[in-house]
């Protein structure tokens, strides 16, 4: 037992990893649809070039959109139209129609006249409410028999029965009698001032009834008996042939196969997800060894790719149409922010290939989505600059679109019925793109990692950390920024990290605010307060700058690889001014404590650190310097630090230490405003 306990205490980084590997993978398979998958790549107007295919079982044809859109325009034209009778509305309009009759009518109301005109008029309005009023300005769709409910019964009329104040002039010239011809004016505007419509739309009764009219609408027809020849070999794709196969794919990806088992289409699948996330684990233990030793960072890559996958799934389950107004392309954009591009695609990669198992015309799904996240990798490469953002954004979009018009037309054959509204889900994903950096910010603070935009915040001589140092060691400060100037001109030669390089030149020398006065930049006059110190205690305080600027950098909460440049800038190069002159007054003393402690650089950013940190302080001893003098005095330093290996650790080559050593010389020359000497 005991044993046990100290193996998971030893082994508990490694176990964490395969904690999340079997969670991931697990998640990953759960949501996964449990079908069988159709494995000919089919379209339009193309030739079968499989064997001759027959019906492994019985299914039916599925009809075409088209097919089902005509069906329901059937079914609409069909349905019953509910209207709701108002019983108070006659009245209203017959009380109206009393006290306006004599303006229309001018009679004694004594008179015959009035009151057979009178009773005529009435009897039309009776006629008229008997079924009832359409409302204004109503649009008609429904089938010839419309529904009329008056209070709890149903009556249907013809809808040629129903009355339109549009028609209120035709209806007049039809209905009344010929001895009444001469006053139909006046009955006309009588009855266009009075009239009000006593129906109105029953919208919730008449799409209830349209409703089960559509689900009666089978969405299948014709039955395709087991072994029939659905399409020989080297045949066209027709219309006919694509509906048969699509019929038979649908039916495929459908659960319930009689020749399907359950437990080895999981297996399958979980094999599958087991083989791409252990690609995925041994990229990075390969190749980026400090994010597979750090768990925080290998939960941030799988959490992304694990988001994907299931928003992607949610999507499919909800509407498969709108999988492509998912932005996946956030996710490699992130993952670069954080680490580098190329584990960002190889992320992004192996998400797409795992969203493609289950999505959709997974080949067009695939290849758009892999084109994207490349154009993503290599379109941004400062996210922190907002113009960059915009561009990529517009790129990715442009992308999609390209692509997703040539997998149409190579699928359908041409353009027709090209669907459009399509094109509006990709507008749609690159707007949401843009909450790129909002994401970035909360996986800062929420994983404890830094981005280009935190070292852009860094950056600025205004923070607490640089301000101080500026107010303490104002000498160290100002030789931090000739440094940062020198360093970022070098990464940019060399294809480095700029902005993470100038970021760890402006804080490289922080541990010397705590005794300031002992670094020679910040010492006034000549006097030295290492005059009254041994050489060996002089060296301590020295080396121990390092070690205290580690310690302010995190007391600051400054980011790792800034902490980094810290630790690296002086590598193990010795205190050689006071180890000489230990040496000189005793010439057997132990040289090991004049030697940092290191660690040596372990990237290019840190080890360019390291050469303009040691050209700048050192130039400062040239009393008249010449460009001759510089050239040789950068090459003396550099060369020394080679033959010391201090970049034996870090990837930088002997061609780019050259590039380094030119563009520091350039830059020192134009620091000193010395102009090269020509032969007379």
């Amino acid at each position: 037992m005991k044993t046990l306990f100290s193996f998971i205490i030893n082994q508990q980084s490694l176990l964490y990893k395969l904690g999340i590997f079997i969670f991931c993978g697990c998640s990953i398979v759960y949501v996964l649809p449990r079908a069988g998958q159709f494995k000919y790549d089919i379209q339009r107007a193309k030739t079968w070039d499989y064997p001759n295919l027959y019906a492994p079982f019985d299914f039916s044809l599925i009809k075409t959109e088209a097919e089902l859109q005509l069906e329901r325009k059937q079914a609409q034209e069909q349905s019953l139209v509910y209207f709701t009778f108002d019983t108070q509305t006659e009245e209203k309009v017959k009380k109206l129609y009393t006290q306006r009759f004599q303006n229309y009518f001018a009679y004694p109301q004594s008179s015959k006249r009035y009151k057979t005109f009178f009773d005529y008029g009435m009897q039309h309005l009776t006629a008229i409410y008997s079924i009832g009023i359409l409302p204004p300005n109503y649009t008609h769709r429904g089938g010839n028999s419309e529904g009329v409910i008056k209070s709890t019964v149903e009556e249907q009329y013809s809808f040629d029965e129903l009355f339109d104040l549009n028609q209120l002039s035709d209806y007049l010239s039809q209905n009344l009698n010929a001895k009444y011809e001469r006053q139909e004016n006046a009955y006309y505007q009588l009855f266009f001032e009075i009239l009000e419509p006593n129906l109105s739309y029953n919208q919730r009764l008449s799409e209830s009834v349209l409703a089960e009219s559509y689900s009666k609408i089978s969405s299948t027809k014709d039955l395709i008996t087991t072994g029939e020849l659905i399409v020989k070999q080297g045949e066209v794709i027709d219309e006919v042939i694509y509906q048969k196969l699509n019929s038979l794919k649908q039916r495929y990806s459908a659960s319930g196969l009689s020749d399907q088992n359950l437990f080895w289409i999981t297996l399958g699948q979980s094999l599958i997800v087991a083989l791409m996330l252990g690609m995925l684990f041994l990229f990075i233990y390969t190749y980026r060894i400090e994010v597979f030793e750090n768990n925080t960072k290998m939960t941030f890559v799988v959490l992304n790719l694990l988001l994907m996958v299931l928003l992607s799934t949610s999507i499919i389950k909800f509407n498969a149409t709108y999988l492509y107004i998912l932005p996946i392309c956030i996710f490699p954009l992130i993952t670069k922010a954080f680490f580098d591009a190329r584990l960002g695609l190889f992320v992004h990669v192996l998400s797409v290939l795992l969203v493609g198992l289950f999505a959709p015309k997974p080949f067009e799904y695939v290849v758009l989505q892999i084109l994207a996240g490349i154009v993503t990798i290599l379109g941004v490469s400062e996210l922190y600059k907002r113009a960059n953002l915009f561009i990529s954004v517009v790129q990715i979009t442009g992308v999609y679109l390209i692509g997703y018009f040539a997998f149409y037309v190579l699928q359908e054959g041409g353009v027709t019925a090209f669907p459009f509204s399509t094109l509006g889900l990709f507008f749609i994903n690159g707007l949401l793109t843009l909450f790129v950096q909002p994401l970035i910010y909360l996986y800062e603070k929420l994983f404890q990692l830094d981005s280009d935009i935190s070292l852009l915040e860094l950056s600025d001589t205004h923070s607490p950390l640089l301000v101080e140092l500026s107010n303490k060691a104002p000498g160290t400060f100002h030789h931090a920024l000739q440094v940062a100037n020198l360093a970022e001109a070098a990464a940019a030669s060399i294809n480095a990290n700029v902005l993470l390089t100038r970021v760890g030149a402006l804080y490289h020398d922080v541990g010397k605010i705590k005794n300031p006065t002992y670094f020679s930049e910040n010492q006034r006059g000549r006097v030295s307060p290492h005059d009254e110190l041994e050489p060996l205690e002089s060296a301590k305080i020295i080396i121990q700058h390092v070690l205290d600027g580690i310690e302010i950098a995190k007391k600051y909460n400054l980011p790792d690889r800034v902490i980094d440049f810290i630790r690296t800038h002086h590598g193990t190069s010795s205190v050689y001014y006071f180890l000489k002159k230990a040496q000189e007054a005793t010439p057997e003393i132990s040289a090991d404590e004049f030697y940092y402690k290191g660690p040596k650089p372990f990237s290019k950013e840190t080890a360019i650190l390291m050469m303009a940190d040691a050209v700048e302080a050192a130039s400062k001893s040239l009393k008249e310097p010449t460009v001759a003098s510089l050239k040789r005095f950068v090459i003396q330093i550099i060369d020394r630090q080679l033959e010391e290996a201090q970049f034996v650790q870090s990837n930088i080559t002997l061609a780019e230490i050259e590039t380094v050593k030119k563009v520091l010389i350039h830059k020192l020359i134009d620091i000193y405003h010395l102009r090269i000497e020509y032969p007379e």
